[in-house]
């Protein structure tokens, strides 16, 4: 059964515009807070290794199946959600029993476009306060506090508290971009950021390199202990920093699907998000970690105390510190901005694909909304952002990997999976997905709840 679509469905212009739109998607905080954290808190590859595949596993089956769904439907969650639970209705189901499948439908598509808005606004209150550190950092105020834990703390409170003028900021920066569509705002807009993003770590990892105090920061990244790979918390943990790093939560990777032709390779393309994702998270590490030791702060700090105390402490004493300052928050803006931007399309959306908005009205009527909610949650961000991660992240996945896989059937998945695709999937992709991966989400959903977060 065909769904309505736009009358002019926005697009990307190619592979390599789809890819950066996606790699900007999944490359954000979690790559730089989260996963140098988890690689100091496990004890270097005996993380990084048990990631690498969970990362594959992720990718192959989540990210190819989130893309597949929207191709398939040429919509977003709710359209693709319909699409799969009626594409193999039978004439003699009836149109009261097709339309409490199109209601329920319409429900569980839902969910992931208000975690996508939810997290969205929780990310909006952290990007101001991205903002207004890489303002401080260009202006040279930054350099001027006191190396101390105490001074450090101070300013971030007080950056947290009083933040209204940069939740503005972080808005405007994304409407700026999300306003001019598809492929002349988001794609545009990665094709810059991510390059300029990977060369300004690239950058400084060769300067943190220079430090010899970062020796040992290295020798900690870089050590095995084989034993310690077969605890299962440790695997759980991998997991769920796979599963959030890619952003696979049945909405981002959903849409930015619906805007691809039907002759890109999606498990190549899945593929690539996957392998640059990881290298910015390997990015981060290098960076983090040997600079952390070069400064003598304990490894195990994580969170925003990581960035925005920690950090700014280390980077004080440090040689160069304006230059690394300025970098590093510019990298990390970039990294928070492309992100946003992912976040706030769902929703932006499904105004345009259910209500027929036009493109402008519907990103200012999302992110103005986004921003509002953004102001009154500020005291709660940590928890909210917890919330969010926790349940309705992993939530939306199982969905989305329910719809496709046991609703869409396997003849609707291999054909759209294959679809362009120089390596055609069998049906040891479907089962996998099917079976495998929607265990795997769920145990993300109900592990995660049980440890208190593993995003």
């Amino acid at each position: 059964m065909a769904v309505s679509r736009l009358e002019k469905r926005a697009a990307f212009s190619g592979k390599i515009g789809f890819v950066m739109a996606c790699i900007g998607s999944a490359v954000g905080m979690g790559n730089i807070w989260r996963f140098p954290i988890m690689v100091a808190v496990f004890g270097g590859m005996n993380f990084i290794l048990p990631y690498l595949i969970c990362v594959y596993i992720v990718a192959v089956s989540g990210v190819t199946g989130e893309f597949a769904l929207g191709r398939a439907a040429q919509a977003g969650t709710i359209k693709a959600f319909i699409y799969c639970c009626t594409a193999n209705n039978n004439a003699r189901d009836g149109k009261r029993k097709d339309a409490i499948i199109k209601r329920i439908a319409v429900i569980a598509g839902a969910l992931p476009v208000l975690g996508s808005l939810a997290l969205a606004v929780g990310y909006t209150v952290v990007m101001s306060w991205i903002c207004r550190y890489t303002y401080l950092a260009l202006s040279g105020q930054l350099l001027q506090i006191k190396a101390t834990i105490t001074a450090t703390t101070a300013l971030f409170q007080e950056t947290a508290a009083n933040n209204t003028i940069w939740i503005v900021a972080a808005i405007a920066l994304s409407l700026l971009i999300s306003a001019l569509g598809v492929g002349k705002g988001i794609e545009r807009a990665n094709r810059i950021m991510m390059p300029v993003l990977f060369f300004l770590f690239l950058l400084l990892a060769v300067c943190v390199a220079c430090l010899p105090a970062a020796r040992s920061g290295y020798a900690y990244i870089f050590n095995l202990q084989a034993d310690k790979m077969t605890d299962p918390v440790l695997w759980l943990f991998a997991f769920g920093q796979a599963f959030f790093s890619l952003s696979v939560a049945g909405n981002g990777s959903v849409i930015y699907g619906s805007y691809l032709p039907k002759n890109e390779d999606l498990p190549q393309a899945a593929l690539h998000v996957a392998l640059f994702d990881t290298l910015a998270a390997l990015l981060a590490a290098l960076v983090i970690i040997p600079a952390m030791a070069a400064g003598g702060a304990p490894l195990n700090q994580g969170g925003p105390g990581l960035l925005f105390v920690w950090l700014v402490q280390v980077l004080q004493g440090l040689p160069y510190a304006y230059f690394l300052q300025t970098v590093f928050f510019g990298g990390i803006l970039l990294a928070g901005l492309s992100s946003l931007i992912n976040l706030y399309e769902s929703p932006v959306a499904v105004l345009q694909e259910e209500w027929k908005w036009r493109r402008i009205p519907a990103t200012c009527a999302v992110l103005l909304c986004g921003g509002l909610a953004a102001q009154l949650i500020n005291p709660i961000t940590a928890r909210w952002m917890d919330i969010v991660s926790i349940y309705i992240c992993p939530l939306g996945a199982f969905l989305a990997a329910y719809m496709f896989f046991w609703r869409g059937g396997m003849n609707l998945v291999l054909s759209e999976v294959n679809q362009g695709s120089k390596r055609p999937l069998g049906k040891c992709f479907f089962y996998f997905g099917k079976y495998i991966y929607c265990f795997l989400c769920l145990l993300a959903l109900t592990a995660g709840a049980y440890f208190g977060g593993i995003g």
